[in-house]
């Protein structure tokens, strides 16, 4: 699908086409490069005390991030050994991907056209997740949401941590930004 030359996210074409001469209008920037974009969006699993247990669940967590993501991911490992939690440094413990460009613009499409609907009491995402900078994180109890996971091949329920990066300097433009792509905020 993304190996066409002429293919173009639905998301990308709704954010070239209203999305930035909306946002250029509402803060009346001067420059076209002014206006705020996604950067990067970074999927994270971690597995914690389950990966320590076993290392075929990081393994695990590994192949549906991979999936999820439509990009090999990459397995995190613990920097040092911690004792307590008998933690040896180099041992797998979850794992991550950075989505950028087309990939990028597919997942977001995806997390809020099917994946969110998805979630169980959904009731919209906090407007109060920023960071000060523009940049939103949210986190998934469950990455069942996604389709790319078949419920009766999964081991194990995980976690998901899911941070979008912009280029907007404020939390305001940050959020309209994300408004204006279809983010469904609660507040």
């Amino acid at each position: 699908m993304l190996d066409n030359a002429n293919y173009t996210p639905r998301m990308k074409a709704i954010y070239k086409d209203t999305v930035r001469a909306a946002l250029k209008e509402e803060f009346s920037y001067k420059n076209d490069m002014q206006i705020p974009r996604l950067d990067k969006i970074v999927l994270n699993i971690g597995c914690g005390s389950e990966a320590v247990k076993d290392t075929k669940k990081a393994k695990s967590a590994h192949a549906d991030l991979t999936a999820i993501a439509g990009q090999m991911a990459v397995v995190t490992k613990a920097k040092k050994s911690i004792a307590t939690f008998r933690v040896r440094e180099d041992m797998p413990l979850g794992a991550k991907v950075t989505l950028r460009g087309d990939r990028m613009y597919e997942f977001l499409d995806r997390l809020i056209t099917i994946a969110m609907p998805r979630i169980r009491d959904f009731r919209g995402v906090p407007g109060s997740s920023f960071d000060g900078r523009g940049n939103f994180a949210m986190g998934l109890k469950e990455h069942l949401v996604f389709p790319e996971i078949d419920f009766d091949k999964i081991d194990e329920n995980w976690g998901m941590d899911i941070v979008i990066t912009t280029t907007a300097n404020t939390d305001a433009e940050g959020k309209a930004l994300l408004k204006a792509l279809n983010m469904p905020f609660n507040s």
